[in-house]
């Protein structure tokens, strides 16, 4: 295996739909690997330590929503989540336990590998431009910490867990607390201008943060809607 092939663990009970997206995501260079169930994906995850992984929802052993917040708990890699419903529902859970975007079911191959590639174009924690504006030193609103360096975040002294793509919204906002942002230049500054898909991933990952932050959208203490426009961060 190439070092700089990236990994990407496909994660399906159709081997049928795991095989045609292997061989368009090996067409465009990446390495790949494979799960049919939910123990084995977490297994595979631990032993191949991927950099992104396509996951489905609906797995045999355990769903895909476990995989992602047991994955949670030793990776960071980005995981697309696939689901067969087209609502909303499977979207936010799975973007609430970690999962940084979604692709309903049915989806073209060419899409998968687009949005599987515009995932891996974000910008790394060292690389990250959040961070760079403030010059890399903590920002503190309140009692409401984000260290930009080490990518933690403290709220009254005690650390929150955000997942990778959590932070990076929430240091989009702190680059520029006194801002106010648009949907669509969060997902500009964090999935990249080429991202396709809904504004509304945005409002999750935001009521997710909220959520941990222990914000109140009607009060805000950190992250305040502006009406008309998207999101700021409180001065």
């Amino acid at each position: 295996m190439s070092s700089n092939k990236p990994v990407v663990l496909v994660v399906d009970d159709e081997a049928a739909l795991t095989k045609v997206v292997a061989s368009y995501l090996i067409r465009e260079g990446f390495d790949t690997c494979f799960a049919h169930d939910g123990p084995s994906a977490v297994e595979v995850a631990k032993a191949r330590r991927p950099d992104l992984i396509i996951l489905d929802v609906m797995l045999p052993g355990f769903d895909g929503f476990e995989v992602c917040r047991r994955i949670r708990t030793f990776s960071d890699a980005y995981v697309l989540m696939l689901t067969a419903r087209d609502d909303e529902t499977d979207a936010v859970v799975g973007l609430s336990v970690g999962a940084d975007d979604y692709v309903v079911k049915p989806f073209g191959p060419r899409e998968l590998v687009a949005r599987a590639k515009a995932l891996l174009r974000r910008p790394r924690a060292e690389q990250s431009v959040a961070s760079e504006p403030y010059g890399g030193e903590p920002l503190i609103c309140g009692d409401l910490v984000i260290d930009p360096v080490s990518r933690r975040v403290h709220v009254a002294g005690q650390e929150v867990a955000l997942t990778r793509t959590e932070f990076d919204i929430l240091s989009a906002l702190a680059a520029r607390p006194k801002a106010a942002f648009t949907r669509r230049q969060l997902i500009e500054a964090v999935w990249g201008s080429d991202w396709v898909g809904g504004d509304q991933i945005v409002d999750v990952h935001i009521g997710h943060i909220r959520g941990k932050l222990g914000d109140d959208a009607s009060e805000p203490r950190y992250v305040r809607t502006i009406r008309g426009i998207g999101y700021g961060l409180s001065p």
